[in-house]
C-alpha cells in the first residue's frame, strides 16, 4: 500500500533522518513529567500511543504525560459543537489502556487538556458538564486553536482560527466559566498575539492559564532573518505577563517551522547542544521572567518531531538547567506541571 502523501502545515517526521542523530540519555534518574503531547491518525502522520511509549520510553524517567487538544478523532457526526467529545473520549480511552500498567511505566494521557469552543459563551457550560462526565477526573484544561498571524507564511494549525478570538466577549465569556469547573486554560499564541493574552489574563485572575511553546516567538515568513528585534520584542510582552500571578509557562514547542530555526535543512537532526544554545534565551528568558514554579517543559510531540528526537530534546533540557538548584529543576521538569494539572508524581516502576 502505498503511503498517504504528508498534509498539513506540520513539519514531516522523518525516521529515517532523525536515526541519524543518537544520544544517550543525559540524567536518565531525573522524574518528568511531559505536560504537552498529541496524538492523532491523519493521512501521512500518524502518532498513537505506541509512538508516543517509544519516544517517552527512549531512556528518560518520564513518569506521566498530559494530552493536549489537537482535533483528533472528532466525532463524525451529530452537531459541530459536541463533535471534540470523541477526543476527550479517545484521549480517556488511551489513558485508561496507560493506566492499566500493561504498556509500561508511563501514565500516558494522566491529564487531559480538551476543547470546548468557549466562542460560546455562557452555552459553554453545558458542554463542559459533558467532557467531564467523559473524561471523569483526568480532565485538566481547555483548548481553543487561537494562534493567528495575517501572514499567509505563518501557519501551525490545520485549520486557521478566525481573527480575533483572544479579545472577543464571547471567548472571555467562554473562558470565565472554567474556574468553576477546575479547569485551566492553555493558550497557543504567536509572541504578535500576547498583548491579547495579556487582557485575557488581567480580566480573569482567577483563571489559570498555561502559555504553550514559550509564547509563540516567530522566525519564519515576514520575521525571518530578525531574531535579535523578535527576542526584545518578545521579552517586552512576556516580562509584562510574567507580572500576572495567574500565568504559567511551557518551555517548548519551538521545532515548529513558524519558529524558523530551520533544524530540519540540516544534513543531520541536531544535536542537544545545538538545541540548547538555540533555544538559550528564550527558555532561561522565561525562567528568568516567571521562576521555576510557573514554568514547565513540554515535547510538543509529535509536532516538533518533525526538527529532532526525543531524547535529544530532553537533554538540551538537562543541560540548560545544569546549574540550577535541584528544586528549581524538579519544579521545571516535573513539579509545576504535576501542580497545575494536579497530577501524582510517583515512583518509577
Amino acid at each position: 500500500m502505498a503511503t498517504a502523501p504528508h498534509a498539513g502545515p506540520h513539519l514531516q517526521v522523518r525516521p529515517d533522518w532523525l536515526a541519524r542523530r543518537r544520544e544517550a540519555p543525559l540524567e536518565p534518574d531525573l522524574p518528568i513529567i511531559d505536560p504537552h503531547h498529541h496524538l492523532w491518525d491523519r493521512p501521512g502522520s500518524r502518532y498513537l500511543l505506541e509512538d508516543l511509549l517509544a519516544d517517552t520510553g527512549s531512556g528518560h524517567d518520564v513518569r506521566a504525560t498530559v494530552y493536549v487538544q489537537a482535533r483528533a478523532m472528532l466525532r463524525a457526526d451529530g452537531p459541530v459543537e459536541e463533535r471534540s467529545l470523541g477526543e476527550t473520549e479517545f484521549a480517556n480511552g488511551v489513558a485508561a489502556c496507560s493506566a492499566s500498567g500493561v504498556y509500561g511505566p508511563t501514565r500516558a494521557c494522566a491529564g487531559i487538556v480538551g476543547m470546548v469552543d468557549l466562542m460560546l459563551g455562557e452555552a459553554a457550560g453545558p458542554l463542559l458538564e459533558r467532557h467531564q462526565r467523559v473524561a471523569g477526573e483526568r480532565l485538566r484544561g481547555i483548548r481553543n486553536t487561537t494562534a493567528w498571524h495575517e501572514s499567509p507564511e505563518i501557519l501551525s494549525n490545520p485549520i486557521p482560527p478566525p481573527p480575533g478570538m483572544l479579545t472577543s466577549a464571547g471567548f472571555r465569556q467562554g473562558a470565565a466559566l472554567l474556574p468553576g469547573f477546575g479547569l485551566s486554560l492553555d493558550i497557543w499564541a504567536y509572541h504578535t498575539q500576547l498583548d491579547d493574552v495579556l487582557a485575557l489574563a488581567r480580566s480573569l485572575p482567577a483563571l489559570q492559564l498555561v502559555l504553550n511553546h514559550c509564547g509563540g516567538p516567530l522566525g519564519a515568513g515576514p520575521y525571518a532573518g530578525r531574531r535579535a528585534e523578535v527576542l526584545a520584542e518578545w521579552r517586552d510582552r512576556m516580562a509584562r505577563l510574567a507580572e500576572l500571578p495567574n500565568v504559567a509557562v511551557k518551555l517548548g514547542g519551538l521545532g515548529m517551522a513558524v519558529n524558523g530555526f530551520g533544524f530540519e535543512k540540516g544534513e543531520t537532526p541536531p544535536g542537544s547542544e545545538e538545541l540548547a544554545a538555540a533555544f538559550a534565551p528564550y527558555i532561561l528568558g522565561c525562567i528568568e521572567l516567571f521562576g521555576p514554579e510557573r514554568c514547565m517543559f513540554e515535547s510538543n510531540f509529535p509536532v516538533d518531531k518533525g526538527s529532532y528526537g526525543y531524547t535529544v530534546l530532553w537533554n538540551a533540557f538537562k543541560r540548560l538547567t545544569a546549574g540550577m538548584a535541584q528544586g528549581e529543576r524538579t519544579a521545571l521538569f516535573a513539579g509545576t506541571a504535576a501542580r497545575i494539572y494536579r497530577l501524582p508524581l510517583g515512583p518509577a516502576a
